[in-house]
């Protein structure tokens, strides 16, 4: 049976002022990469601090030598030190992707991407994306968001078949595509999700381990005893439970450990948890001095370690709105056993089979916290729905010739804003619906109504699309009596 086919497409902050002349070119870049690695963390007001501070303080920003963690912080782990330049990964990106530009007022999504050190380590050509993180933030609400994707998570990539979202990267850099590892890696997470996004920052584990000690550790609350695996061989260490400040090398460790009973899903909330502690980090006020101290060196440090398409004034303008954010305000989610089903691949790989509706809904609780529609719309299913407005198309696959009609008019009298009714074209056994836009609550009823299998929800991102949900009427569906 063919793919259904798709209908054509047609569809059409408070400023504060910087002077950028001012700067020194060198504080520029380190503002720059300040804003990435910061905003990664919701933390970005210093990157716009640091470049303030160098120009208006360079007479004063005395050098003081590499933070130092507090006596008693530590538990059984080593003070950060000054180290050397990051060393240039050899699979980073050859190019960058062009990607769906920010208007600088709505919400901006940034994808951070660290690679597979075991790729790297193995002298690989190219490597796959060993953690992938979605973040978003809503100048108008002044609230974000955090979305972790499990790495074995089984999607469809754009010019390939499905495969492990982690491979996208790969592909993207074997093949030499427009854009590529990031270009693809992002290709796949929006049409996965349905996010447009604007911005990938590319993170290596090098530059991660040095930002953190440059910033004096940073502190998480390891809840149960857990062993950690520092990079290289013979190098296991044991973490206790309680609050304990870690140095770069022990935070990676323990963020990117996978070997407990929630196995990724598990590491997803350590790396969030790390992500918060940088930003708690960041924002207290001992901070400042160091970041402005240091961030000519940070840059030295780290630029190689970092490739991201974020320009200086997005950054800083990013950096702004992120001081505004409040933790009671950050969403964090990871998409976890209830929204999967484990699986294997056809080459026996362990995978994890996404459910659409069901990431849908955790999608929205992460991202949807502005506008008409959000995670705390009230009302049930139909209300829901409604609200929703999604545009439907309604296309009649099913042996029986008047039960598009039939559909239509039930769906029109439980005010389903439906747009198009037609015949499909062609014969459907199953009754399948796509979602172009991200409109969860008319899947999720419409799944309920016609009994659509779990199997016949696809996800085909386009936010040019002129309808939102796309619904085939097959076979499956002919014996739904409507009320």
């Amino acid at each position: 049976m063919n793919a259904p086919r798709r209908i054509p497409t047609s569809r059409p902050a408070a400023k504060r002022g910087l002077n950028l002349e001012r700067i020194p070119p060198q504080a520029v870049k380190a503002a720059l990469l300040l804003a990435i690695l910061v905003f990664a963390s919701l933390a970005g007001v210093f990157s716009f601090a640091v470049a303030r501070g160098l120009t208006f303080n360079s007479a004063r920003a005395g050098g003081p030598g590499g933070p130092q963690i507090a006596p008693g912080e530590v538990q059984s782990t080593p003070e950060p030190g000054s180290s050397g330049p990051a060393r240039p990964n050899p699979n980073a990106p050859e190019s960058q992707p062009t990607l769906t530009p920010w208007d600088g007022a709505g919400r901006v999504t940034v994808l951070l991407l660290g690679l597979d050190y075991r790729d790297w380590e193995d002298s690989k050509d190219y490597s796959r994306s060993d953690t992938m993180i979605l973040m978003t933030l809503d100048p108008l609400t002044r609230t974000a968001g955090i979305l972790s994707i499990p790495r074995d998570l089984w999607v469809p990539i754009p010019g390939f078949q499905h495969g492990k979202i982690n491979t996208a990267y790969y592909l993207g850099e074997a093949y030499k595509l427009p854009g590529g590892g990031p270009g693809l890696a992002v290709k796949t997470v929006e049409q996965f999700l349905g996010v447009p996004i604007n911005y990938y920052a590319q993170i290596d584990f090098d530059a991660f381990v040095r930002f953190i000690d440059e910033i004096g550790g940073v502190k998480v609350d390891v809840p149960e005893k857990i062993k950690i695996d520092l990079l290289g061989d013979n190098n296991t260490k044991t973490l206790k439970p309680g609050v304990q400040t870690l140095p770069g090398e022990w935070a990676l460790a323990y963020a990117r450990n996978r070997y407990t009973e929630g196995g990724d899903f598990d590491r997803a909330r350590r790396q969030q948890q790390v992500i918060m502690g940088i930003r708690d980090r960041i924002l207290s006020l001992d901070m400042l001095p160091t970041l402005i101290s240091k961030a000519p060196v940070l840059y030295e440090q780290l630029s190689s370690g970092i490739h991201t398409n974020l320009q200086l004034q997005d950054a800083i303008k990013l950096a702004l709105l992120a001081e505004e954010v409040r933790d009671e305000d950050i969403v964090r989610g990871v998409i976890s056993q209830e929204q999967v089903i484990f699986g294997r691949s056809p080459d026996d790989l362990s995978i994890l089979i996404p459910i659409p509706d069901k990431i849908y809904l955790l999608r929205d609780e992460v991202f949807a916290t502005s506008g008409s529609l959000g995670p705390q719309t009230a009302g049930d299913e139909l209300a829901r729905m409604q609200a929703e407005a999604a545009r439907l198309a309604v296309f009649n696959g099913s042996s029986d010739p008047g039960f598009g009609e039939r559909t239509v008019q039930y769906l029109q009298g439980k005010g389903a804003n439906v747009v198009a009714n037609q015949a499909a074209g062609q014969a459907y056994a199953n009754t399948t619906v796509i979602d172009h836009t991200g409109s969860p609550y008319t899947v999720q009823y419409l799944v309920n109504l016609l009994g659509i299998h779990p199997g016949r929800i696809i996800i085909d991102f386009d936010p040019n699309a002129q309808v939102d949900v796309e619904l085939y009427l097959g076979d499956s569906s002919r014996g739904v009596e409507f009320p």
